[in-house]
């Protein structure tokens, strides 16, 4: 049994700030003994998407060897949601990254939902016009417990999850920046009917709030940890901060056993 954290953040396009500010709450959330820190999607740069690519770095670039340099500091196992990959001159990926309290990297995940949408009365999001999809399912050995990991959009494709548990996963991460539009309504039946169907727990670090790419994004916020039986542990309120709770994988295994659903399927 161990401490998870999840953080609530409000990211800009001033990387250096974000950066400052993620580092304070990271080491707040590791004094109370947390030895899993999660960050929200877009962790490190919330701003037009196209800037986004200017901003984009390989995974050994220097924004990301600070992270790195932090989880090393901190002797936490520390899941950065996303950050902007480098690609090519016109796209790039959007990345979680997980590292390992010696600072190596142990996974990384491109995104593969990206988030085109026209919200009614609402504004318009085109991620794929500067965003390259992943193709991998990535789910991580780790003393913590097998992680899966997500973003986001991928929240509404429960087919991902189902690969993610059938690769091993116990924890499964969202990391997000759901708009308060579709949040207010959708955030947490999702959350808990993957944690529901997977028996998993689930670790959802989230953005809150107004962002300053031109007053187009409003982050829902509310990140939470819910359990393997889909009860939501732990929550953020408004503004920055972070939630915790104790993850416990026989909590996982007693559910798992008390409604075998695994050995129940008939579809593939």
């Amino acid at each position: 049994m161990y401490v998870a954290a999840c953080l609530q953040l409000r990211t800009g396009a001033d990387i250096p700030l974000n950066l400052d500010r993620l580092e304070a709450l990271a080491e707040r959330a590791a004094g109370t003994g947390a030895a899993l820190i999660a960050t929200p999607e877009n962790t490190t740069f919330l701003g037009p998407s196209a800037q986004k690519v200017a901003i984009a770095e390989p995974l050994d670039g220097r924004t990301h060897r600070r992270l790195a340099t932090l989880a090393r500091n901190l002797r936490v196992h520390l899941l950065v949601g996303s950050v902007a990959e480098r690609l090519d001159d016109t796209r790039c990926y959007n990345t979680s990254l997980l590292f390992g309290p010696t600072g190596d990297l142990l996974a990384r995940y491109r995104k593969i939902h990206l988030f085109d949408i026209d919200l009614p009365g609402g504004p318009t999001f085109r991620e794929s016009a500067h965003i390259a999809p992943g193709d991998d399912v990535v789910a991580v050995p780790t003393p913590l417990g097998v992680i899966g990991l997500s973003i986001c959009y991928d929240l509404r494709f429960p087919e991902l999850y189902r690969k993610l548990v059938d690769a091993g996963a116990e924890i499964l991460t969202v990391p997000s920046a759901f708009t308060l539009q579709t949040g207010k309504d959708h955030w947490h039946p999702l959350l808990r009917a993957r944690a529901i169907e997977c028996q998993s727990w689930v670790l959802a670090p989230a953005q809150e709030g107004r962002h300053d790419d031109q007053g187009l994004r409003h982050s829902y916020g509310h990140a939470l940890i819910a359990d393997p039986w889909g009860t939501v542990v732990a929550e953020c309120g408004d503004g920055e901060g972070f939630c915790l709770a104790e993850i416990d994988l026989e909590r996982v295994r007693r559910v798992r056993a008390a409604i075998p659903v695994e050995q129940h399927r008939r579809l593939n």
